[in-house]
């Protein structure tokens, strides 16, 4: 059996590798772009293994080279990905693998035959920025994304390509955020780090459950098929219950290491109150019941980490003002950190992350009065249980329009379209079928039942690089639910790169 995988160099895709080659009686044919220096690394340290793999160095938006990697294959397995902040760096980037390349090979696998079976590697970015009122989330709720995220944005789309495909029998699975050994050096170099809101959740899963899990999927279904199990159905991948943190708590953890906490080298004003992306997932039990992948918490995490990076220890003797000014706030230079947004005025930034410059200058200096829910301090000055908030049986699930446990039908489909503020114009068809819908612009689209009840939605975020959600939200009751959340109703801003990039990278993306 041969399988060919995507995206080997990067942090999931290393512990997919590693796992896959445990499986006996199996070849793996690997796309890699030519220039990536992780390649030498992968050869040694899969010497004893390189006879069964076969490297093809190409882009995945490049055609041939999609047709070359799946040739014969019985599986396609898609990591590749251009993530934050190489993608904030480098949209052009973004757009030609997480959108263009999806589609390039999405093609490819359409037109063989016979067509492997093709897991596609997602992200729960798509949900967009949650908060105290909407902690908890599932497949099927609206994909919000968030403002300025290209990322999310370039892979809604690729996602979408997916499931509205030919291919018969395929899987999406969502990765939550990700513990990995490079988490330091990639965000220690950028200010992305700025943008997590300290109070958002995050389900974090470790490298190494995530590679596991790839292989575990593959063991399974080649003992025996997994049918609707599995294929054709989209999967939130997650760490479980004990992962479920703020980014306060992850943030406080890599501080411990070197003696410190995040109010010794963070203040209030660093960091972004809205406009992340993250979330505790309702349904993380569903993937793991199937294929048993989650062993790490975050603390088995950290203590690996502690163990494996020795050196950071002596960050302990560091006078702390001092790793605050050189490690922290030197970032503040970099064009995606808060404090450049606010130096160089940019508004639309500001108001996107915090607003408007009016609600961030009340952050301050001072922790004093910023509420944080690891304190179990409400954002109202009031008192919130920190862990019941934890608790997925005191879960608050948003408004979808739809019961995701009952059978779908296509009064289902017409519920989850009115809610939208649209209305499903198909009168006939099963929710695997392509329907014909219209959205509250009174907008004609066509989508599968399964891509709306995975919780897609056309709005103008699919055909052109902008946000235009305080519009829709108004007239929207399934975005108004969790929108509302975090921004006023009164907001009314139009977010977009400019009309220069919108021309450009529109053609990268034909």
């Amino acid at each position: 059996m041969k399988i060919a995988v995507t995206g080997v160099t990067g942090n999931m895709g290393v512990q997919a590798l590693n796992e896959l080659l445990k499986i006996p009686d199996t070849e793996y044919r690997l796309l890699i772009l030519p220039n990536d220096k992780r390649v030498r690394r992968l050869k040694r340290d899969h010497k004893k293994d390189i006879k069964r793999i076969e490297i093809i160095y190409g882009n995945i938006a490049d055609k041939s080279a999609c047709e070359r990697l799946i040739d014969g294959v019985s599986y396609v397995i898609n990591m590749a990905a251009v993530i934050p902040p190489h993608s904030d760096q480098h949209p052009e980037l973004a757009i030609e693998c997480n959108e263009k390349g999806v589609g390039v090979l999405v093609d490819a696998i359409e037109r063989a035959n016979p067509q492997p079976k093709f897991i596609h590697i997602s992200t729960m970015a798509l949900y967009g920025n949650r908060n105290e009122k909407h902690m908890w989330g599932r497949v099927g709720d609206p994909l919000l994304i968030s403002p300025y995220d290209i990322y999310s944005l370039t892979k809604m789309r690729g996602e979408f390509k997916v499931l509205e495909s030919d291919i018969k029998t395929k899987a999406v699975i969502r990765q939550t955020a990700m513990l990995h050994s490079n988490m330091l050096s990639d965000n220690m170099s950028d200010g992305l780090m700025f943008h997590t809101c300290f109070n958002a959740p995050l389900e974090w899963a470790t490298a190494e459950d995530s590679g596991l899990l790839i292989a575990n999927i593959i063991r399974s279904d080649t003992a025996q098929d997994l049918g609707q199990k599995f294929w054709g159905k989209v999967f939130n991948l997650g760490g479980g219950q004990c992962n479920c943190v703020t980014g306060y708590d992850v943030l406080n953890d890599g501080f411990e290491i070197i003696g410190g906490t995040v109010k010794n080298f963070f203040e209030p004003a660093f960091n972004a109150t809205r406009n992340f992306h993250g979330l505790w997932f309702y349904d993380s039990k569903a993937l793991d019941d199937l294929f048993h992948y989650q062993r790490q918490s975050t603390a088995d995490f950290w203590k690996k980490f502690k163990q494996t990076h020795g050196i950071m220890k002596v960050g302990k003797a560091v006078p702390k003002r001092l790793i605050k000014r050189c490690a922290i706030m030197s970032l503040f230079k970099s064009p995606n950190s808060v404090k450049y947004w606010y130096k160089h005025n940019d508004e639309a930034k500001l108001i996107a992350y915090f607003g408007g410059k009016a609600e961030y200058e009340k952050l301050g200096r001072k922790w004093d009065g910023f509420p944080l829910l690891r304190f179990n301090q409400a954002p109202d000055g009031g008192y919130i249980d920190y862990e019941q908030l934890k608790n997925r049986k005191n879960a608050v699930l948003p408004y979808i329009g739809f019961d995701p446990e009952a059978e779908v039908t296509l009064q289902t489909l017409k519920n989850i379209a009115s809610a939208h503020g649209g209305k499903l114009i198909s009168q006939t068809g099963d929710i695997d079928d392509s329907l014909e819908w219209e959205n509250s612009d009174g907008e004609r689209f066509t989508a599968k039942g399964t891509s709306v009840i995975a919780g897609h939605w056309f709005n103008p975020s699919y055909v052109r690089y902008c946000w235009d959600f305080d519009r829709l939200a108004k007239k929207d009751k399934i975005y108004a639910d969790v929108w509302y959340d975090s921004h006023a109703r009164d907001e009314d801003n139009f977010y977009y790169y400019d009309e220069s990039f919108e021309a450009k990278y529109n053609k990268i993306k034909s």
